[in-house]
């Protein structure tokens, strides 16, 4: 089975004016796209692999596909989280609760958050986590698409701050988009993404 990718629940200018239309089209039929490509092609080849007892570029073959897999995984969460300004729900309910029980409040969750996303070194993301042992919220920083992450921790919102999300409205001012993404956050959306993992 292939992977594909996700068709987005709103128009690509359905998130101005926090993200620019041509920016999430770029970002969306393009880059993202792109990941999954690559992902298709490498289990190819690592199924070549394995069919032909070549295991010489095995390494390489996981290594790339690591980065391509989960740069998928992580925009396809980043799109299913985010929807247009006027739709978004406030937060609320048990993902509300739970963040200011591992955070104190919702404006401490964003300090913390925001935070990271601007620091990530060269490209990445913010993601909140939960973890299924703990059975708590963290906040974490990814490098690329997989460096850094914490193996059981569940992403449930992902941030990223590659500078494609943003370069073309932005410019080099990482901070305007990282507060902009505030606006855009379906609290709803996050909602069912983590009482899909409790």
């Amino acid at each position: 089975m292939k992977y594909t990718l996700p068709e987005l629940t709103y128009n690509y200018e359905d998130l101005e004016p926090y993200m620019d239309a041509e920016t999430v089209k770029l970002h969306h039929s393009v880059h993202h796209a792109s990941y999954v490509n690559n992902a298709n092609k490498l289990v190819s080849d690592i199924e070549e692999a394995r069919n032909s007892g070549d295991f010489s570029k095995i390494r390489a073959l996981s290594s790339s596909l690591s980065f391509n897999l989960s740069g998928h995984y992580l925009h396809s969460l980043f799109w299913r989280i985010m929807g247009p300004p006027s739709g978004n729900s406030e937060i609320d309910g048990e993902i509300k609760k739970q963040i200011e029980v591992n955070f104190g409040s919702v404006d401490n969750f964003f300090n913390i958050f925001n935070t990271l996303a601007l620091t990530v070194e060269g490209s990445g993301w913010a993601v909140l986590t939960y973890d299924p042992i703990n059975k708590d919220l963290h906040v974490s920083q990814i490098e690329k698409h997989n460096m850094l992450g914490i193996s059981n921790h569940v992403p449930i919102l992902a941030l990223d701050v590659w500078e494609h999300a943003y370069y073309l409205k932005y410019k080099s001012d990482r901070k305007a988009f990282i507060e902009a993404f505030k606006n855009l956050i379906n609290w709803e959306a996050v909602e069912k993404e983590y009482l899909n993992i409790v």
